[in-house]
């Protein structure tokens, strides 16, 4: 790209940068990790003004292309592009979506007990301990410090655990994209009285005890079945809590930047009302 050249009409001059960028990184294999030249080098190697270089990387940074840090040793720096900042890209496009506990669940059923039955040869000791000590946070005995918002929460981790663990990338990312989405309607189920928690709470800690102890048998096929019919009765309880679900934007301060996790989630709908017949 050159001065001389001039931006296809309804594409910033800044876009073009952005695109020349990347595909200059793609040609030379450019890992998280490593730097990019510095702005006046970028400026003079794609022939465009210090404000529309300084646009196009803070595009890139908006992305998670890129870091952004200043003083001497400053300057643009490749990141890999975190699961908050990926989720927040598909919270939004699903906040304009017509999207339902049901159609989340209806993925969750095909999706996550596969993820799990491929996770348990490669649960570790320590994924088993996170397991253990994941139910007994969620113990939903009255004697349990932790709060019933805080203890589903943690049932959702203990779904992360089994994600983590799977081989298959791209099953792990869909599996805790949908419990992200969850962790959403967990946060925002606080008009839910207590015996409805409590509830909820008292079938999914039974159902992860079942299957913590397949999981320690190294039983896949058993934590296939116990994983299915707990997502099942699981999406019977949550329906209980859907009435004050609301969608929203997932804005830049909830991200807990380093976790890879939000700290806020949507957005859900309530599930569509079949007619009365």
């Amino acid at each position: 790209m050159t001065k001389k050249q001039v931006a296809p009409r309804g594409l910033k001059r800044g876009d073009l940068v952005v695109e020349e960028i990347k595909r200059w990184i793609t040609d030379r294999n450019l890992t998280p990790g490593e730097k990019l030249p510095k702005e006046a080098e970028l400026q003079e190697m794609f022939g465009v003004s210090r404000g529309t270089m300084r646009e196009a990387l803070k595009a890139l940074e908006v992305q998670g292309l890129i870091r952004l840090s200043t003083g001497p040793a400053g300057g643009a720096t490749i990141e890999r592009v975190t699961l908050d900042r990926t989720f927040q890209f598909l919270q939004n496009y699903l906040f304009f979506q017509d999207i339902t506990i049901g159609d989340i669940y209806a993925l969750r059923r095909m999706l996550e007990p596969e993820m799990a039955a491929m996770a348990v040869p490669h649960l570790t000791d320590g994924d088993l301990e996170a397991l253990a000590r994941s139910i007994e946070i969620s113990d939903p005995s009255e004697d349990n410090v932790h709060p019933a918002v805080m203890q589903r929460i943690e049932d959702l981790r203990f779904h992360d655990i089994f994600a983590e663990a799977c081989p298959n990338p791209f099953l792990r990312f869909q599996c805790r994209m949908i419990n992200r989405m969850l962790e959403t309607m967990v946060e925002s189920s606080l008009h839910a009285t207590m015996d409805e928690h409590q509830s909820l709470g008292e079938a999914a800690w039974r159902a992860h005890k079942k299957i913590l102890v397949a999981a320690r048998k190294a039983d896949a096929d058993e934590v296939r079945k116990l994983m299915h019919a707990h997502i099942v009765e699981n999406q019977r309880h949550l329906d209980l809590l859907q009435a004050g679900l609301r969608s929203r934007l997932v804005l830049d301060s909830e991200l807990r930047l380093g976790a890879g996790l939000p700290a806020s989630l949507g957005p859900v709908k309530p599930p569509r009302r079949q007619p009365k017949r």
